[in-house]
């Protein structure tokens, strides 16, 4: 098993930039890839970044804003957000997944973004 905890949301203006923390426990050297989702009500869970064995990938509305890492003690993952938009309000889930033996995916409780304009 995983723990995922998220903190850093928070209320800011549109231009500013906030860092988002998950603190990670448990087995977490089974995890392959670490990755930062959202959702907003009404919608589906989507992709923000994610981090594998050094490196990451981002979805299109992230790229050149947003940027994944891990501590060098491999047990947080942050997403620092700059340039934050109104369209990026929504809760950003912390997400761990292990693809062997089974795949089995980890998540936070989440923690809210609001971007005012």
């Amino acid at each position: 098993q995983v723990q995922l905890v998220e903190s850093g949301g928070g209320l800011v203006q549109a231009g500013g930039s906030l860092r988002l923390t998950c603190v990670t426990s448990g087995n977490i050297y089974a995890v392959d890839v670490w990755g930062w989702y959202r959702q907003v009500p009404g919608k589906g869970r989507e992709m923000v970044a994610q981090l594998s064995r050094g490196r990451t990938n981002y979805a299109d509305s992230a790229k050149g804003r947003f940027t994944i890492s891990r501590d060098t003690a491999e047990t947080t993952i942050y997403l620092q957000m700059n340039n934050l938009k109104p369209e990026d309000t929504a809760d950003y889930f912390c997400n761990g997944k292990q693809t062997y033996p089974t795949v089995q995916n980890y998540w936070g409780r989440g923690t809210q973004v609001t971007v005012s304009s």
